[in-house]
C-alpha cells in the first residue's frame, strides 16, 4: 500500500476548528473513538490514492474502493445530455453516503460531469468531491446565505441532484422511509423551468443506526448524533450491490396552483417510492 504523507480527514483538527480552545478538554479516549467511527485511516487511504482525481472519476474510484456495484433500472428515462435543457434530479436518501456517490457517478457519466449536489458543507472537505458541490449548512454560519446558495445552484448551467428530505431515511413502525420532503426543489424547478426526474435508491443502514437516529430525533433534536455514524454505515455496506430506479421526467408545468409546493413535494416523494414496485411513478 502506498504511504500516506498527508491526512485530509483529521478528527482532532475538525474538533479544534469547531470547538476552538474548548477542544483541549475532549478526552483522548473519546477522540480515538471518533477516529474509529469515522474510519479516519481508511478514508485517508482512499483520499490519498484518489488525490489526483476530481468529479466523476473520483466518484467512480470511490465505488471501486468500497467494492460497491450498482444496477440501474430505467436508464432510458434519463434525458439526453444534448437536449439543451437542465433538470432537477431528486431521490430518496436511504444510506447517507454511498447513495450520493452512486447517483453522482451515474449522472456524471451521463452528463459529462455537468451536475451539482446540494449537500452538507462538511463534504467540501473532500477535495475530489468539492467541485461538484454547492455547500448547504442551514444551522451554521452559512444559514443566512442558504437561500442565496440554492438560488445560485438553480440559476447555474448544470443539472441539480437533491435529497429533498435533507436527512437520510429513518425506520418508523418497521418501515424504512425518508422524512418529509422539503418543497425547495418544486418551487425552484418551476421558477427555472426544470423538469424533475424522480429516482428511487434501494438500500438500508443497520438496525443500530435506525435505533440511534430515532433516539437522537426524539431526545437530542438540535444535534444529529446519528450523522457521526454515517461513515461507519458506509463501510458496513462495502461489497454490496445496489439498484437504482429512474422514473420518467415530470414536466415542471405539472406543479400548478392546484396544490401548494409542499403538497407537490409529497406527491413526488410518493411517486419515487412507487418506482420500486415497478410503477413509472407518473404524476
Amino acid at each position: 500500500m502506498e504511504t500516506i504523507t498527508q491526512k485530509t480527514v483529521d478528527i482532532e483538527k475538525v474538533l479544534r476548528s469547531k470547538m476552538g480552545k474548548n477542544a483541549r478538554w475532549v478526552p483522548k479516549p473519546l477522540i480515538n473513538w471518533l477516529k474509529h467511527i469515522a474510519h479516519e485511516d481508511q478514508v485517508n487511504e482512499f483520499l490519498w490514492r484518489a488525490r489526483d482525481l476530481q468529479g466523476t472519476p473520483w466518484l467512480v474510484d470511490c465505488l471501486d474502493f468500497l467494492n460497491v456495484k450498482i444496477e440501474v433500472e430505467g436508464a432510458e428515462n434519463l434525458p439526453p445530455k444534448d437536449d439543451g435543457r437542465l433538470y432537477t434530479f431528486v431521490s430518496n436518501h436511504p444510506l447517507g453516503g454511498i447513495d450520493g456517490v452512486a447517483l453522482g457517478s451515474v449522472l456524471g457519466k451521463q452528463y459529462d460531469g455537468r451536475f451539482r449536489y446540494l449537500v452538507n458543507d462538511l463534504l467540501m472537505n473532500l477535495p475530489g468531491l468539492a467541485p461538484l458541490c454547492i455547500p448547504i449548512n442551514k444551522t451554521g454560519k452559512q444559514g443566512r446565505n442558504f437561500p442565496a446558495m440554492v438560488e445560485a445552484g438553480f440559476q447555474g448551467d448544470t443539472h441539480i441532484l437533491m435529497f429533498p428530505a435533507g436527512l437520510c431515511s429513518r425506520k418508523r413502525n418497521g418501515y424504512i422511509c425518508d422524512l418529509e420532503w422539503k418543497k425547495t426543489f418544486v418551487s425552484k424547478s418551476v421558477e427555472t423551468r426544470r423538469d424533475v426526474v424522480p429516482i428511487f435508491f434501494e438500500g438500508r443502514n443497520s438496525n443500530f443506526f435506525y435505533r440511534l437516529s430515532n433516539i437522537s430525533d426524539r431526545l437530542v433534536k438540535k444535534v444529529n448524533i446519528a450523522m457521526l455514524f454515517l461513515v461507519d454505515e458506509m463501510f458496513k455496506n462495502t461489497g454490496n450491490t445496489f439498484r437504482i430506479h429512474i422514473g420518467k421526467p415530470i414536466p415542471w408545468q405539472t406543479f400548478d396552483k392546484s396544490k401548494t409546493p409542499a403538497q407537490w413535494a409529497q406527491e413526488v416523494k410518493q411517486s419515487v417510492y412507487k418506482l420500486k414496485a415497478g410503477s413509472h411513478g407518473k404524476l
